[in-house]
């Protein structure tokens, strides 16, 4: 065996070894062997990239070598080791225009009058430290860490204005059945869901639960709002990350399949 397919060996290990090592850090921040900053931050964002680049290199030397010394062999095997960590490059790359084009973490369906949470979760949220419940009229810049190093395009923007822009699909649902009905059906939805600690207050016409990523783990609470209208019974749907600065577009997403799956429900 040469020295080069040796390496092409060593480079091949290396890189399958890449997606292990994301997975250790996403699924160790979920059941909290360390906190998400750790997870994310440091062994996927920090770390994560330069381990990459360097298997990338190695493979890169080895494809080189196995092709150029004979007998020639073992160049698949660098291959698919370069390959490996491009690919991720690549996938990271992604991630990273998603972050851009989805600089916030709380999203509605009503940008001008968003529904609201129940005072023990804002509280719970304070006292954690975790991402607060924002005013939708604020300016980005001035309730929280946009500007000049953080999504500078939009720091002047508030939400009530920047919802809309990267959602306007995101739209209030109506439907005929009663109040009561669409409760229930807003309910069941989020614990068909998988939602956690899911309950209601028919009284303010809420209903609250928290959706968790199967990656990190990241918790989102989530709340639906019914109310009587002139055209029917309006459900209204808000979405917010409890850390983190960009969902990478997560929220809007969860809007829109809790959205269909209580228009289901209900026959809309």
């Amino acid at each position: 065996m040469t020295k080069s397919y040796r390496l092409a060996q060593v480079a091949l290990v290396l890189a399958v070894l890449l997606p292990v090592w994301f997975m250790v850090a996403a699924l160790g921040t979920k059941i909290g062997l360390w906190g998400w900053q750790t997870g994310l931050g440091t062994m996927s964002a920090q770390i994560g990239p330069i381990m990459m680049g360097a298997v990338g290199l190695l493979a890169l030397i080895a494809l080189i070598w196995c092709l150029v010394k004979p007998p020639r062999k073992g160049w698949l095997l660098a291959l698919v080791a370069l390959l490996i960590p491009a690919i991720m490059m690549v996938t990271a790359g992604g991630m990273r225009d998603r972050a851009g084009e989805n600089p916030i973490h709380d999203v509605s369906t009503d940008a001008v009058d968003p529904p609201t949470f129940s005072q023990a979760l804002v509280d719970m949220r304070a006292e954690n430290e975790l991402n607060p419940i924002r005013d939708y009229s604020a300016v980005l810049r001035d309730s929280g860490p946009w500007g000049d190093n953080a999504f500078p395009d939009v720091a002047d923007e508030t939400h009530t204005s920047l919802v809309p822009q990267l959602y306007p699909d995101l739209e209030p649902l109506v439907v005929d059945a009663s109040a009561e009905d669409a409760l229930v059906a807003a309910q069941a939805a989020m614990m068909e869901s998988g939602y956690d600690n899911v309950f209601s207050t028919p009284d303010e016409g809420r209903v609250e639960g928290v959706s968790e990523t199967f990656w990190y783990g990241f918790k989102d609470d989530v709340v639906a709002r019914i109310r009587t209208a002139e055209n029917g019974t309006v459900i209204d749907f808000r979405s917010v990350s409890r850390v983190g600065l960009s969902d990478l577009g997560a929220n809007a997403d969860r809007i829109r399949e809790l959205r269909a799956a209580v228009a289901e429900k209900l026959g809309a």
